[in-house]
């Protein structure tokens, strides 16, 4: 039984370490005001018909700290992948020379830096609500197994842990969450 309960701690925490892992991705996309070629990898392109992600049919380079180039691996893409840079909404616009796509990071105003952060601020308490979504299964399980004859000290005690591991997810997305602000807010 006690075995059951180190699992079921495990898996908790597997889920809480991809919640984390989830936010840290999607605040890879969010422009900071530097040039940053992961802001792309939600940006869909029409690719034959099927939605593709821009780097997968495009390299991405940064020229410097204002600028990103943008290489279709096929010259026809070069107005899809534009018409995709705009519906993304991204505050780019792109500039093409028929070879390739330049974007020019312009510096975020004050406006958008606040969208930026309440956005994180959104994606933060998303993953907390997938943390605590752990927790509440985790739970829910060791009660099934306590009325299957699980000691009632260990259920306890599997509770309590569950609720530690909770605890420094929470401060761990803060933490991410306040580093991502600082960033935005940076001028």
């Amino acid at each position: 039984m006690i075995d059951n309960s180190k699992e079921l701690i495990a898996a908790a925490v597997k889920k809480m370490t991809d919640a984390v892992t989830h936010l840290e991705e999607e605040l890879k996309t969010y422009r900071a005001g530097k040039a940053n070629p992961a802001v792309f990898n939600n940006v869909m392109v029409d690719y034959y018909g099927n939605p593709t992600p821009l780097p997968q049919v495009s390299s991405v380079s940064v020229p410097d700290a204002r600028t990103m180039i943008i290489q279709p691996w096929e010259r026809n893409l070069i107005s899809k992948i534009e018409k995709a840079i705009m519906d993304a909404n991204l505050g780019f616009t792109p500039q093409n020379n028929g070879e390739t796509i330049r974007i020019n990071i312009p510096p975020l105003t004050e406006e958008r830096r606040k969208d930026l952060v309440k956005k994180a601020r959104n994606a933060g308490e998303s993953s907390k609500v997938s943390a605590r979504n752990a927790r509440r299964d985790c739970i829910e399980l060791v009660k099934k197994a306590k009325k299957d004859g699980l000691p009632e000290d260990v259920a306890k005690d599997t509770e309590e842990n569950v609720q530690k591991e909770l605890d420094k997810y929470i401060k761990k997305i803060d933490e991410i969450l306040a580093a991502k602000e600082k960033e935005i807010m940076t001028v």
